[in-house]
Order: C-alpha cells, then structure tokens, then sequence
C-alpha cells in the first residue's frame, strides 16, 4: 500500500476553465481567459483511531498569487482513503532543453483536488464517489461538499491549454524557470490511475489488488466491495503479525549463537570469577561511591589544614571529625557494594560539610599550595613504605619457617640413635658410569632437594639409569642422608656428600672462600654497612643474602673437581620442578660450546648490562654490554670442554678481579655470565620456563609444556609467601605421608 503521499506538498500551475466558477465567486469576471493560478495542495491525513469510525480526512488549500482561494477538508473512510479513493498521480522523469540547457525535472500530482463551485454532474465522464465504501456514498449524497472530490479535475485534466511550470538549475547552479504546454508533451505523459501502478514491493499482494471496476469504467461501490477490503485489511494484519513474529525469531536465534559464542571465550580460570561474575562484566562505575568519599577526605584535610592556620576552631573539628569517620565507613573497601548502608548518609554529611568549607575558606592559590605540599608529603610516605616492603619480603623470604627448620631437627635426632650414619646408599658402582644420566644437585634444603629428585624420577622414562648426585653442608649432611636412606626414590641412585669433605676447596685455591673469610667482607655483612632501620640500605639488601656466603653457591664452577669421573653432567637447582624425561638433553649437540642453557634475553633487561658494570673498563673492553643473558637451574655441562678451556681457571682470574667488587656485585650469575662468555649454548625455551619464583602473569600453556619450571624469586613454594596458583606443581612431588612431615606438620 503506498502512504507516502500523505504530507507530500506539490505546486501546479493551470490554466483550465474549470476554475472559472471560484473567480466568479471572488468577483472576478467570468470569462475563459490565460490566468495564471498557482494551485499549491497540502494533503493531510489524519487518522481518528476509533473502533466505530475509521475516518481519515483530506485538507485541500487552493492559493493564488499567494493568497489563499479557497479550502475543504474532505472526510474519507481511511480504508478507501488509501486503497479506493479515486485520486489521480500524475508523475514522469524527462529531460527538456531549455535555453541551450538540459534540466530534468520531475512533476507529480499527489491526490489532487480542484474544486468548482457548480457541481459537477454525476454522468460527467469520470465521475466517481470519493470513497469506494458504503458510509462514504451516504456522506456524500448528504453533504454536497464531499462530492466536490478529484472528478472535476478529472474530467478537464487532458485539456491541452494546461501549462506546468518548471524549475530545474542550470550548468552554474542559478535556478531557473520555464513553462511547458500539456499539448506539447509527448504521448508516453498520460494520467494514471494509482490504484493500477505498480508498488515499489512488486511481489506484495497489496500491490496486485485492485478495486471492481464497471463495465462503464466507473469503481464498483458495493457492499461486496467493503467487505472484500475488510477481508483484505484482515489479511493484512495477520501478514505483518507474521512477519513480526518471525522477525522476533530469528533475533532471538541470533543473541543465543552470539551468547554461545561470547561464553565459549570466557576465561573461567581465574580464581573467584566464573562466567557472568567475572570483572570483565562489572559494572564500570561500581566504585564510584568510594572515590568520592577519598576524594572528601583529601579535601577535608586540605581545609582541616587551612581553618587551623585561620582559627576557625569550629570548621576544624567537625572537618577532622567526619574525615574520620568517612575513613572508617571505607575500611578496606574497593567497591560500593562493600560499603555499609550509613556510607552514603556519611558522604551526605561530609559533602555538606565541605560545601561550608568552600565558602568560608576557599582561595585557589592557598588550596593549591596545600594540595600540593600533601602530594609530597604522601609520595615520600609511599617510597618509605616500598622500602620497609622489600626488606620484610626479603627477610620473609630468608627466614626458615618452623616446620622446614623441624623437618631436619627431626631427621638428624633419628639418625646417629638408629645407626643411619654406618649405612650406605646402593648401587655405588653407578656413580661413575658414563652411559648413564647425571644430575648435580646443590642444596641445604632437605625437601625441596627430595621434590628435584621425586619430579626428576617420575617423569622418567627409565629411572634406574638415573644418578642424583647432591651436595650439601656440615649442618645438612645428616638429615639429608637420613631423608633419601629412609625414602629411596625408587631404582634411582642417589649420593649425599659433604662440601666440607672437599679438602681441595680452600681459601689458598678458591679466591671466592679468601674474600668471604675477609675482614671487609665480614664488615659489609655484619657490621658497619648493616641497616640501622627497616628502610636504611634496602636497595642492597637482595645482594646481601646469606646464600652469597655459603660455597654451595658456588661450587658449581668446579665441577670437574667434584666429579673428575664424569664427561657430561646436568646441573639442577633445588627450587625447580621437573614435568618430563629429561634424558633428550643429553643428545643435545652443543656444538664445542661448554654451557648449554635457556637465554632469557626475551626482555631488554636481562641482557649483561643489568648485571654487570659497563662503567669499568675491565668490563667494557672485554663483553658486549647487550650479550643475551641465560639463567641457572637447568644447565648441561660438557666437562670435556671445560678442562679444554680451562672454564675454572677463568672464573678464578674475574673473581680476583672484582675483590673490591666493583665488577658485580655478590652473586654466582655475573661471574657464569663472564665466565661462558660466547662459550653458551642456547637451548630450547621450552625446557626451562622462569618466574614462577615472582611473576603471577606467566603463560599457562608454556607452564604446562614446560620440561622444567622455576620458582627463581623471593615466594619459592615451601613459603607461605608463595603463588598459590604456581605451588600445585611443586606439592605434588611432595611425601605428605611420610611420619616425619606429618610430625612436622607439613602440609599442603
């Protein structure tokens, strides 16, 4: 059905007889003369939604030369209004040349109406009803005005005398106009009935309805008619109810596929967000209670500080007071559904508070000072509250916890009463067989050593050709004995020694032993240079680490010593954990290279410039300060190589060197960055993933694919400090039910 004629406004110029009667009426002489009159029709349509009266009505203004002839608003049923009333449309593109210019223009007519004020005859040619319904026949035979529709336009409407005046802009963009004759118009311009022209929506069934039509050309006024447009109206409300429906449909069938998709990506391993919970769907503004209220309590400070300097005594208390108060009300909140309910109540009270503040206290340039000097004051605060955190992490992170310290107690109380020490660990004979794989394992902690060779036996495809070869101190010696003699890991071979054992390991041939039996060494550790404070000197606390003066940090530079029988060892550290057969290393073709190790130069600050001193010369003229870093604790050591080309002599010659330490500070990672300098041989990332020891953010996947994972860092995994989501693949390796743990209250 076309609507759109409804509000179209078009402007038609005639000259027709047929008007004469309506200047006849204005006193103007009635005579067929060439007069101009500008017929601008408004059609409206107003649409009376009453169940009695379906009625739309047509407001016709006839003007000339801008001045308004005449008006009538003709009454319609709104269901002929748009199907059967008889109307004319009147609508051609062409192009005209006009002047030397082409223009083309496009005229319609749109529910025309040009009324006579004689009646025209109800046998003139072309002479219909308004409306095609029943109540619009009776209207009109009662009221004359209505039968005063299109008909008498219709009957002149092929006079040839018709001009149309049209406007078109030419090549420079002025607009022009020009009059055309309808007798000069070719014969494809022709009136047109619109019930017979085609819709836009050619295959719409209301576009191939078509009202009765006589044999005398006339509409069929019936009552069948009225009837059939009812049936018609019916019909095509049930249609567009479909179509809704089914519009309805299929948008529900898309959000379902988009919910499916959209749920299929959510990250549900988060702990304490699942699916809809998760912070992604939080609303964005769910704290915007709790910045206000720190907002208020900044500037109550501020104003605090200012009424004091000003004695309003009054102001003072009551901004301090309700700071507090407002402190108190946020607690430890980080959103506004933990607030309480008096929270709002209590940022009411301190706006108000605030807002007399303002008026008695407000001057930019002293607010401004004060809320800067706060600033300060704050960001000193924050950087002395940074330092005393890394010093109480440090200090967590060194500090023995008490089952871990009664772990050994308990091993060692056990181990002369029962005999242990004249017991010997079997399969000796494989401590020196070179077809088989062996780990070197550095350590004074009985249950992470005992997690490395759990992990590594394991994940083995075969145990038995596997030999751990741990050394420890004088004070660990014993229980360390004591835990693998009473828990042997499974066909493995495992061997215990005592780094004091190790005669050849003194000050006169290990210079790291000279430097840290110094005096000066003694005093940068124990007495001047140690912090008065919690703050004082924690920028050098991590190189002040009790481990830097142990030798088992350094021992791993004479390995050829300790194991003068051995072509090939793995070096292991006792904070990691193994996931898979680690046999494959040993095939590894380091090309001559002495060090084969994972680079962990990924980021710009694990290259040598982070851990050596560029600014000596010593060390600028010898390495590239941009050379790949590599981390310890998963390493295999060509020994061959290494007596080739003298690996500890070397370590020996930069170690004399930086006595002073001014080369690196404490630590065995700068020396193995000098000491294998271009003699590393870089494996594959996947065998030994990093940071688990202080980076929560690590990849998942590479964890789980990962031979080895590293728990490098201050929250190692028998802590209470650790990352809980990272400790899992550490305590799965540990004996829970052994009776000492449980004595010692090990758990999970």
């Amino acid at each position: 059905m076309r609507k759109n004629f409804i509000s179209r406004r078009e402007s038609l110029s005639i000259n027709h007889p047929s008007i004469s009667p309506l200047f006849a009426a204005m006193g103007a002489r009635r005579r067929r003369v060439s007069t101009r009159v500008s017929l601008t029709i408004i059609v409206v349509a107003i649409v009376v939604s009453l169940v009695q009266f379906d009625l739309a009505f047509a407001s016709v203004s006839i003007y000339a030369n801008s001045r308004l002839i005449s008006s009538v608003t003709v009454p319609c049923c709104l269901n002929s209004f748009f199907l059967g009333c008889w109307r004319m449309r009147w609508s051609h593109w062409a192009e005209w040349g006009l002047g030397g210019v082409s223009a083309a223009f496009h005229i319609g007519i749109v529910q025309a109406e040009v009324l006579s004020s004689q009646r025209i005859p109800g046998k003139s040619r072309g002479n219909q009803h308004l409306c095609g319904c029943e109540k619009c026949v009776r209207r009109q035979d009662q009221d004359p005005l209505v039968g005063r529709s299109l008909t008498g336009a219709d009957d002149h409407l092929n006079d040839k005398d018709i001009d149309f005046i049209v406007s078109y802009s030419d090549a420079s963009g002025a607009v022009r106009l020009s009059s055309v004759k309808a007798k000069d118009l070719s014969s494809s311009w022709v009136w047109q009935n619109p019930i017979n022209e085609d819709h836009d929506k050619a295959k719409s069934a209301e576009d191939t309805f078509q009202p009765p039509v006589g044999h005398d050309g006339t509409i069929n006024n019936s009552v069948e008619d009225a009837s059939h447009n009812n049936k018609l109206r019916q019909w095509r409300r049930e249609l567009r109810a479909a179509e809704l429906m089914q519009q309805d449909k299929e948008m529900n069938d898309q959000q379902e596929a988009a919910a499916i998709e959209r749920d299929k990506g959510l990250d549900t391993t988060v702990k304490g967000k699942y699916s809809i919970w998760r912070r992604d769907y939080e609303n964005p503004n769910s704290d915007a209670i709790v910045k206000l209220m720190r907002d208020q309590v900044i500037m109550a400070k501020a104003y605090a500080s200012i009424a004091k300097g000003k004695y309003e005594s009054g102001l003072y208390d009551s901004l301090i007071k309700l700071s507090r108060e407002s402190v108190r009300a946020l607690g430890d909140a980080t959103s506004d559904a933990e607030l309480e309910p008096s929270a709002v109540e209590q940022a009411k009270a301190m706006g108000h508070i605030l807002s007399a503040a303002k008026e008695k206290l407000y001057d930019c340039v002293v607010l401004a000072r004060k809320l800067r000097a706060m600033i300060q004051s704050i960001g000193e605060h924050a950087i002395a509250e940074k330092k005393r955190s890394g010093f109480l992490i440090q200090l967590a992170a060194k500090t023995v916890p008490r089952p871990l310290h009664c772990l050994p107690q308990l091993l060692i109380a056990n181990y002369y009463p029962q005999g242990f020490q004249s017991k010997s660990f079997p399969n000796k004979e494989k401590l020196g067989h070179l077809s088989l794989y062996h780990y070197a394992i550095f350590s004074d902690n009985v249950l992470a050593a005992s997690v490395v060779v759990n992990s590594t036996v394991m994940n083995a495809n075969e145990p038995e050709k596997h030999v751990f070869h741990i050394v420890t101190d004088k004070l660990n010696f014993a229980p360390m004995r004591m835990w693998f003699l009473v828990n042997p890991p499974s066909t493995a071979t495992v061997e215990v020694q005592n780094i004091d054992d190790f005669k050849w390991l003194n000050s006169s041939y290990c210079p790291v032993l000279r430097q840290l039996e110094s005096a000066k060494m003694k005093e940068y550790y124990f007495k001047v240079n140690n912090p008065a404070n919690l703050t004082a000197g924690s920028d050098n606390l991590k190189y002040r680490n009790p481990k830097y003066l142990s030798m088992l940090n350094h021992i791993r530079f004479y390995l050829p010593e300790v194991y003068p029988k051995l072509d090939k060892i793995l070096f292991l550290d006792d904070d990691i954990v193994v996931q898979k057969d680690l046999t494959p290393l040993w095939s590894v073709d380091m090309k001559g290279m002495v060090n084969g190790a994972v680079e962990t130069c990924k980021e710009s600050f694990h290259r040598f410039e982070k851990y050596l001193n560029f600014s000596n010369p010593n060390i600028s003229d010898n390495f590239d300060p941009g050379a790949c870093g590599w981390a310890y604790g998963v390493n295999m050591f060509d020994l061959i190589e290494w007596k080739k080309r003298n690996i500890t002599g070397i370590y020996h010659h930069w170690q004399e060197m930086n006595q002073d330490r001014t080369l690196w500070k404490l630590g065995s990672l700068p020396p193995g960055l000098i000491t294998f300098y271009n003699l590393t041989y870089p494996l594959d990332r996947s065998w030994h993933v990093l940071g688990l020891g202080y980076d929560p953010a690590l990849n998942q996947t590479e964890i789980e694919k990962a031979g080895v994972v590293h728990y490098n860092g201050n929250y190692k995994p028998w802590l209470d400090l650790a990352i809980a989501k990272y400790k899992p693949y550490w305590t799965r390796y540990v004996m829970f039910d052994s009776p000492y743990l449980q004595l010692c209250k090990i758990t999970v």
